[in-house]
């Protein structure tokens, strides 16, 4: 919802500023449906021909993220820790075999179902039943076992980037599009050189409007939505290195309780569940 602050405070102060200042909005607000048209339609065009549909559909819900903010959160976490400690549990009690009915079938674990969030998420779990089946075939290397949930991580937040970093490009491409439209505008304005000057500094006037809608649009709207889209993205990222760092930890052949409290340790502050907390809920499990 701090979208909705930073634009109210964006536009209360720059148009309160202008409008206090002695500006007239009159100009501003006769120009802004044509200039917004084409620095609009400019922008969107050539976001269009710069993307495939799978990034342009991927941007529009990255706008929702900005709205909602980040996936997880502190409970989401706390489903997460038990969810990996109920698995190593019966790994490390009734070995790997025990497990080939929750891994091989997720959706219809009774495991997997009491956490229906991370269930729903595809990545998370396909993180997690893949790590266990390289395990299940005596892949047991720690070293490489990271390495190659690194890799997996990598390449799915470098695709979870992609429409922060399309919007990004839009936002550098709109102020030299603002001066697309403000040169539009002074060749009207020097085609009406023989209107009178009250005429030609309206026209002028609206024509720089484009140069500062450009800029405006660039810095003070899309860039932000862009950044946020990033920090977001980077937030739910730490989601799956908590995954990461519990299943090395279980390669290590570690107790479920200590490899819960490693994957705990780098859960983000302010969504990170004390020592207690995921104690307590550790001995509210069925036990096996």
């Amino acid at each position: 919802m701090t979208l909705f602050l930073g634009l109210a405070l964006v536009f209360g102060l720059v148009f309160g500023g202008f409008m206090l200042s002695g500006g007239k909005m009159d100009i501003v607000l006769h120009a802004l449906p044509f200039e917004g048209m084409m620095i609009g339609g400019a922008a969107i065009g050539a976001f269009v021909i710069a993307n495939s549909f799978t990034v342009i559909k991927s941007a529009l819900s990255g706008i929702v993220k900005v709205i909602k903010g980040s996936k997880w959160k502190t409970k989401d976490y706390q489903d997460l820790l038990n969810l990996m400690y109920e698995l190593a549990r019966i790994y490390k009690q009734k070995g790997i075999l025990a497990l080939d009915d929750h891994i091989e079938k997720p959706k219809e674990s009774e495991i997997f179902k009491r956490y229906p969030k991370v269930l729903k998420d595809h990545f998370a779990t396909d993180l997690i039943t893949d790590s266990f089946r390289m395990l299940s075939m005596q892949f047991d290397d720690s070293f490489q076992t990271e390495e190659i949930i690194n890799r997996k991580i990598k390449k799915h937040h470098h695709e979870a980037m992609a429409s922060a970093n399309a919007i990004q490009t839009m936002a550098d491409g709109l102020p030299a599009i603002g001066i697309v439209a403000a040169v539009l505008g002074v060749i009207k304005t020097m085609s009406s050189i023989d209107q009178p000057p009250e005429v030609l500094g309206g026209m002028i006037g609206g024509a720089l409007v484009g140069t500062f809608l450009g800029v405006f649009l660039a810095y003070c709207m899309v860039q932000p939505i862009s950044g946020r889209l990033k920090q977001i993205e980077d937030e739910d990222a730490a989601f799956y290195h908590v995954i990461r760092d519990i299943f090395v930890a279980i390669v290590g052949n570690h107790a479920p309780n200590i490899c819960i409290e490693i994957g705990r340790g780098n859960i983000p502050t302010r969504m990170q569940p004390d020592f207690y907390q995921v104690e307590a809920s550790q001995k509210e499990l069925a036990p096996l």
